[in-house]
């Protein structure tokens, strides 16, 4: 570790987004409505793929590190009236889809989705399928918890078409699982791995996360060291966001407990080396995938894209998210969903829609959106082709976000050349940071800004 690297940390880590969106969610108005969903939803292009999501809000327990929309309960009878909204949105926003369309990528999220029993597993994928028709090749795939989980989940899961699986594992040391109130063992996790192998699932990714409390590099290193052992076909290794002024659960945490600038560059190093020497490569910010995955295929090919699911081969899909708190997005346009479980069900009984807010996006956001989302998927952005494909001028357009970039450059996380901006292998954990600086919504606040987790 050298004290550069260090003290570039330390002068970087600063409240930033992560940019699953441009503009970010904190941006969305409230005076965006139904009407205005209504109207991006009839004319989106019918040559555009959908890319269908199912927020699933309830978890059998609480884990303290938790920044998800979620309702712990042990109830289950709330999720039969649950599944009817959704259901019901699902209709209503199908009326407004042309039927051609198809779907190429399916996602539940959570909370945890196999918190539903397999019956209801299989009753929720026939409502989506009964209303939306999925490509024969879709992407289908969902986030699981390992605990509470039984091998016929898992069957309902296959014999539903899911191709694809997501485990939260986070961290593996018993000290760290007690401080955060999710306890696994590691033979609780090979058996569901096994299993899921067995039954044919095509993709296995584990969820890590960095700098959570009581970590050290010793013992996350024994956590990659186990995982590697699994051998995952990705990784997502999350930096975890401590922000206990939004979720409220946080406050759990010891403040104390939690690494410094110092640990968490070594928690950062330690991840880069053992994934590097396992032969993941990195595909930029918290992705790691083998060589021969199609979302390594597709940053080499400069077709990768990054929305509300993280990185993503998907680019020209409309995303139709269902449920509390889901965000929807056309080609220029966001919605967010009521973030309230109660409000979110009485909206949608009473209208099938629960827009709490959203965005139409001007040309200078989409414009924007492109560029931070090219440097975050392609780590590089040229300056002659991206400003072929906007009509602009990219120098002048962008001088704002070249003159913010350039002590960036002088600390060596890009380099500025005069017809392309590339990130360094050092500024691959400064992607945020890279990011603002061709954020106009960032420079422009006034008064009370929005509060983003530090970016490193």
């Amino acid at each position: 570790m050298t004290s550069t690297t260090l003290e570039l940390l330390q002068k970087y880590s600063v409240p930033g987004p992560r940019y699953t969106s441009y503009p970010t969610a904190p941006y969305f108005r409230t005076d965006f409505g139904e009407a205005d969903w209504d109207a991006a939803l009839t004319a989106s292009a019918v040559d555009r793929g959908l890319s269908l999501y199912a927020h699933i809000p309830f978890c059998d327990s609480l884990c303290y590190y938790c920044g998800c929309n979620m309702v712990a309960t042990r109830d289950y009878s709330k999720t039969q009236p649950y599944l009817a909204y959704l259901d019901q949105e699902m209709a209503r926003t199908a009326q407004r889809v042309d039927p051609a369309r198809v779907a190429r990528q399916l996602h539940w999220g959570g909370g945890t989705p196999t918190y539903l029993n397999p019956d209801d597993i299989r009753r929720l994928m026939a409502m989506m399928r009964r209303h939306f028709t999925l490509a024969p090749d879709a992407e289908i795939s969902c986030e699981v918890d390992p605990r509470e989980l039984t091998r016929a989940h898992l069957e309902a899961l296959r014999e539903s078409g899911f191709n694809r699986l997501s485990f939260g594992v986070q961290d593996m040391d018993p000290a760290v699982q007690q401080a955060v109130n999710r306890i696994q063992s590691a033979a609780l996790i090979q058996q569901v791995l096994d299993w899921s192998r067995e039954l044919g699932f095509s993709s296995i990714n584990l969820d890590l996360i960095v700098g959570l409390p009581k970590q050290t590099v010793a013992s996350f290193s024994r956590t990659l060291e186990q995982v590697v052992a699994w051998a995952p076909d990705r990784l997502a290794v999350f930096s975890y966001a401590h922000v206990p002024w939004l979720k409220k659960h946080q406050n759990l945490i010891q403040e104390a407990d939690l690494p410094d600038s110092a640990m968490r560059l070594g928690l950062h190093q330690a991840v880069n080396e053992a994934l590097g020497a396992a032969g993941y490569v990195n595909i930029g910010f918290d992705h790691f995938a083998r060589p021969e995955d199609e979302l390594v295929r597709a940053q080499r090919n400069k077709t990768l894209w990054r929305n509300f699911q993280g990185y993503t081969t998907h680019k020209d899909c409309d995303i139709l998210a269902f449920g509390v708190s889901g965000i929807s997005q056309t080609a220029d346009v966001y919605m967010q969903n009521e973030k309230n479980l109660k409000r979110y069900e009485e909206r949608i009984a009473a209208t099938g829609f629960a827009v709490e807010r959203g965005l139409k996006l001007s040309r200078d956001d989409q414009i924007r959106r492109d560029a931070i989302t090219r440097v975050m998927c392609d780590l590089e952005l040229d300056f002659a082709a991206f400003g072929k494909e906007w009509d602009i001028g990219f120098s002048d357009y962008f001088a704002d976000a070249l003159a913010g970039l350039r002590p960036l450059a002088d600390d060596g996380l890009v380099t500025i050349a005069p017809d392309k901006i590339s990130v360094t292998p050092s500024g691959r954990l400064f992607l945020r940071n890279i990011g603002m600086c061709f954020d106009r919504y960032l420079k422009e606040a006034a008064g009370e800004k929005p509060r983003y987790s530090r970016t490193a």
